[in-house]
């Protein structure tokens, strides 16, 4: 199945281009890229080409026509149309509930949530809304929302992980805004599969990194897995947060708005200089600009980053950047660090959370004898 894509004309800084939206696809991305005067905006999330009257033919659009056309005065959708977004149209609900569903955002912006989690919250509360029609929200029962959450998990096909963010939705909306207290305890929560982090070997990182010829991706990735960074993290990092004096980074508002230290290598500081003699990033500004100048990189362009370096190093092991804090981790953990630490390192509220790394290292496995392997057999080669 193909994935979807958007184009639609489009003045961007008092130039004509032809906007490009799609899911991430390495394809692609290597198509557009092939292009002259393309550029990525992270304001449309998407890829700009120049409108001329080849790229029109390229993309299939009508030929230039300056008498009919009609510039774009509103930005578009900042992802393809024909994709199902978190955004979905509130026309279609009763008045009451777009009252609840206001009341639902206003509380969570209230109680500062980050813009990611209010994403995940609206998109999971729509659902219940958008079945209820004109039912209001505020009037259903507990027994009424174990139905809902049953017909959600066997209907819906929703996953574990997807039944807990869709609980903490409701969970948010009935006792936080309705204040409705402990209006959950009776609902139960699925249990979630005890699934092992992925990570890769220090040798497949190794071919990753020595595969990427791009200087800017190459550190990129080494950050990551250097000091454990989210990908959110690599990208929003400023460049001031580099303390090559206390050889650490100040990871500021992390997940949770937690701010952290993590540790500088040595060998991350050669190639940083290398770096920041090469790009000259802004002092003040993103370490790691993108297409447009004072903007971020972008996450999604950073995952094609390791997707490419991956297929080039032949690395099939699925992983994508996050894998890359997994394996600083786990390589921590088997080289004797205590776990404590690596907790603080990755910014863990939980110790659970941070034991898990222990099911994914060998150090302990390497050392026990199979009983295999004491079994007298004469089928050996």
């Amino acid at each position: 199945m193909k994935k979807a894509i958007s184009i639609c004309l489009l003045q961007h800084r008092g130039k004509d281009w032809i906007l490009l939206q799609f899911d991430p696809n390495t394809d692609w991305t290597r198509r557009i890229k092939a292009v002259p005067g393309r550029k990525w905006t992270e304001t449309h999330r998407g890829w700009l080409v120049p409108d001329t009257p080849e790229n029109r033919k390229l993309c299939k659009l009508a030929p230039i026509d300056n008498k009919t056309k009609i510039p774009f005065t509103k930005k578009p959708d900042t992802k393809p149309r024909t994709v199902k977004t978190s955004q979905e149209p509130r026309s279609e609900l009763s008045h009451e509930n777009n009252l609840a569903l206001e009341k639902f955002l206003q509380e969570l912006t209230l109680m500062a949530y980050s813009p990611s989690t209010i994403k995940t919250y609206r998109h999971e509360f729509m659902q219940l809304l958008k079945l209820l029609k004109k039912k209001p929200a505020s009037e259903l029962t507990i027994d009424e929302l174990r139905r809902y959450m049953t017909y959600a998990m066997k209907e819906e096909g929703l996953n574990e992980n997807s039944a807990h963010s869709r609980l903490n939705a409701l969970k948010f909306y009935y006792e936080q805004v309705l204040k409705k207290e402990k209006f959950f305890w009776e609902i139960p929560r699925p249990k979630k599969p005890q699934q092992l982090p992925r990570m890769f070997s220090q040798s497949e990182i190794s071919s990753i990194i020595n595969k990427t010829d791009n200087l800017k991706h190459k550190v990129m990735l080494m950050l990551a897995y250097s000091a454990g960074l989210r990908v959110s993290e690599v990208v929003s990092l400023k460049t001031w947060q580099i303390d090559s004096k206390r050889r650490c980074i100040h990871v500021e508002h992390a997940k949770g708005k937690k701010d952290r230290i993590t540790p500088l290598s040595p060998v991350l500081l050669v190639m940083l200089r290398k770096y920041a003699s090469e790009y000259k990033p802004n002092p003040r500004g993103y370490l790691f600009e993108g297409q447009i100048k004072g903007m971020p990189y972008s996450k999604r362009s950073l995952q094609e980053v390791i997707g490419a370096a991956k297929e080039k190093a032949s690395v099939i092991r699925p992983g994508s950047i996050h894998a890359l804090r997994h394996s600083f981790a786990t390589h921590l953990m088997e080289k004797g660090t205590d776990v404590t630490i690596i907790q603080k390192l990755l910014g863990h509220n939980d110790l659970k959370t941070t034991l898990r790394y222990l099911h994914a290292t060998n150090k302990d496995i390497l050392n026990i004898i199979s009983p295999l392997d004491s079994l007298s057999l004469d089928t050996l080669p």
